[in-house]
């Protein structure tokens, strides 16, 4: 069975001083990585005979409207030899991130990085077919980010007099 820690030390002995934070939050590793990196350490991951992470399981987004870089790409990916995962963050300036297509590592990729555009707008460079997967093609929007107030002000049903307040 793989270690977390054997595996960081591979990571960073790879890659020494492009791994920018790091955390081991129940035992699922995480790391972060800067937009010129992620593609090499996606393909070390996958590539490596000693790791073995071939299977990537899910790409996302995470909007942070606080932080100085916005948006967060998120992978995770598994090694179903170790049956250990690792989860890879990039964090991106907004408010047209971009980021490198990890299309070149798995072809899988191609339908996650379509449905983190279509919701998050992160505009992934050199997809072959980027565009929108399951909202409408016309919308100008992307409905995750936390652009957009959480209900109605006008409401007024919501107002306190209605409920003795």
């Amino acid at each position: 069975m793989m270690e977390n820690s054997f595996l960081l030390d591979k990571l960073q002995g790879n890659f020494p001083g492009k791994i920018t934070e790091i955390q081991d939050a129940h035992n699922l590793l995480t790391i972060v990585v800067d937009t010129e990196d992620v593609i090499d350490v996606l393909r070390f991951l996958k590539s490596n005979n000693e790791l073995q992470f071939i299977h990537l399981t899910d790409i996302t987004a995470v909007h942070y409207p606080h932080l100085e870089k916005e948006f967060a790409v998120v992978y995770h990916i598994q090694s179903l030899v170790y049956n250990i995962r690792i989860r890879v963050k990039v964090f991106l300036h907004g408010p047209n991130p971009e980021i490198p297509t990890a299309t070149v590592v798995w072809r899988g990729a191609n339908w996650m990085e379509r449905e983190t555009f279509d919701f998050f707008g992160v505009n992934f460079i050199g997809h072959p077919d980027l565009r929108r997967i399951l909202n409408v093609d016309d919308m100008e929007v992307f409905p995750m980010r936390k652009e957009y107030p959480l209900e109605d002000p006008n409401r007024v049903d919501k107002k306190d007099l209605y409920f003795g307040r």
